[in-house]
This record gives structure tokens, C-alpha cells and sequence, in this order.
């Protein structure tokens, strides 16, 4: 199984080094690490409390957002159009190694 590295800032502006493998999607991998993520629908966009900014770098190669988790995200008050994610529809990538991820305010 492959594992990749990740930093996640948390609410507090502490970082963490954290490790992602294949088999997980990033909210998983934030929830199974203890961050506070509600991801009150199970990973299922239909809601927001998993949303995260993905570092600037990271963002494009992080695949395009369906309509559904753009909708989602534009809604809450602090969306950011080059960062904002729903860590719920982020999948395993190689090139996450090393990405930091900011966990969004609630």
C-alpha cells in the first residue's frame, strides 16, 4: 500500500505531519488523525464541514470540483476560489506529497 505525507495546519495554526495512504480520502485521513472535521454527511458532499484550503501549489493538481462540492463550497464564509476543497472528494494523489492542507474555520 502506498503512503504519502501531508502537513495539516489545524484551527489553531498548529502543524502536523500526518501520513495518507491509498486506500483513504483525505477526510479520512483527517478524522482517523483526530482533527475536528464534523463531515457530517459521511463523505457524500452534501454539506461543507470538511472543508479544507489546499495549499496553492497542490490545488491543480488536486482534479477538478463536480458542481455539487463547488456549490457547496461557495456558500460557506470562507470560500477561497483557488484553494477551498471538501476534503471528503480529495483522493489519494502522489503529488500531495509534502502539500500542506489548512483545516477551514467551522
Amino acid at each position: 500500500m502506498s503512503i504519502k505525507n501531508i502537513n495539516v495546519i489545524d484551527r489553531e495554526g498548529q502543524e502536523h505531519a500526518v501520513e495518507w495512504s491509498a486506500d483513504q480520502s483525505l477526510m479520512e485521513v483527517l478524522r482517523d488523525n483526530d482533527f475536528p472535521i464534523l463531515a457530517s454527511c459521511g463523505g457524500t458532499a452534501s454539506c461543507a464541514t470538511c472543508h479544507v484550503f489546499l495549499e496553492k501549489e497542490a490545488f491543480p493538481s488536486a482534479g477538478e470540483r463536480s458542481e455539487d462540492e463547488l456549490e457547496l463550497l461557495v456558500e460557506t464564509d470562507t470560500y477561497v476560489e483557488d484553494q477551498s476543497r471538501l476534503s471528503c472528494q480529495l483522493g489519494f494523489e502522489s503529488s500531495c506529497e509534502g502539500a500542506t492542507v489548512t483545516i477551514a474555520p467551522e
